[in-house]
């Protein structure tokens, strides 16, 4: 991951960098990684996961109607 620092600007490329790290994800994984999560919640949050997975992939596929 590469954020490029333009005119000594660090907070826009602070936040540019925030959201990247957002959005690949990192801030929940290392939040999940912080304490021992019970095999029966893990079973659970990735069933969570798949489903919105797979509600995103149907919200793309899906046509808009006028």
């Amino acid at each position: 991951m590469e954020v490029i620092v333009q005119n000594n600007d660090i907070e826009r490329a602070l936040r540019d960098f925030k959201r990247k790290v957002q959005r690949e994800g990192l801030t929940r994984e290392l939040k999940r990684r912080t304490a021992y999560e019970k095999p029966s919640v893990k079973r659970k949050r990735k069933s969570m996961e798949a489903e919105r997975r797979r509600r995103k992939l149907l919200r793309r596929r899906r046509p808009e109607r006028d």
